[in-house]
């Protein structure tokens, strides 16, 4: 089984003095099944623009068969109330994690196990399928229960969408991640099993990563338009 995935948001690392733009890479995974997970929702400031990404594809949050949050950061799930009635999927770890986060993670959104208790949640372990041929599997390092989505397009190549285990391409290159509320070892670790037989990396805050002649390069610059108004 296979599946592929397109990019419905892209993400950058582009940070400020005293903040940051928390815009990550969302996307949309479909399976030879036909069955379409959305993998994290982005937070409020993208949400005509998650909107839009569906629309152009003639599709409607309704049309979304499993949402897959990553973690519990608000850049990554604070979209999700735009998807009632569709079944979430969330880490058993993560869900542990966010009750009790770790005293300088600032970035659990208020009320967001309230938000959970409105949906139809299912509950994953460490590891599985979350359809045929997607593989989910814990990434710990950047929280305790990162998740990552694992599997092979039609043409071969296999992809992770990995979130913030590996958030941009310096963290691939060092091979540990930076912000990490889990721990530095568990991040090493997770960021070896993500690059483990993997051609395509989504890191969730850059443009797509990928290995050529044994070396992980990218094409596109993690970039943003502004505009004043």
């Amino acid at each position: 089984m296979t599946a592929r995935y397109e990019l419905l948001l892209r993400g950058n690392s582009l940070s400020f003095k005293g903040g940051f733009f928390g815009l990550c890479n969302v996307a949309l995974v479909t399976t030879d099944e036909g069955k379409r997970i959305l993998f994290d929702t982005g937070h409020y400031c993208v949400r005509k623009g998650l909107l839009a990404g569906l629309k152009e594809r003639n599709l409607g949050p309704s049309d979304i068969d499993l949402v897959f949050l990553s973690h519990l950061h608000f850049d990554h799930c604070q979209n999700l109330d735009l998807f009632k009635g569709v079944t979430v999927c969330v880490g058993q770890t993560e869900l542990d994690y966010a009750r009790k986060p770790h005293p300088d993670d600032i970035f659990v959104p208020w009320k967001i196990h309230e938000l959970l208790a409105d949906f139809d949640v299912r509950v994953l372990p460490k590891t599985g399928e979350i359809a045929k041929g997607v593989e989910h599997f814990e990434v710990p390092g950047h929280t305790s229960g990162c998740q990552a989505l694992r599997f092979t397009q039609p043409d071969g190549k296999r992809v992770v969408l990995a979130g913030d285990a590996i958030k941009y391409a310096k963290e691939i290159i060092a091979r540990v991640g930076d912000m990490c509320f889990g721990s530095t070892e568990d991040s090493r670790q997770s960021i070896a099993r993500i690059c483990e037989g993997t051609d395509i990396v989504v890191p969730g805050h850059f443009p797509e990563i990928f290995r050529r002649d044994g070396v992980w390069l990218w094409d596109e610059p993690a970039s943003i338009e502004l505009m004043l108004r």
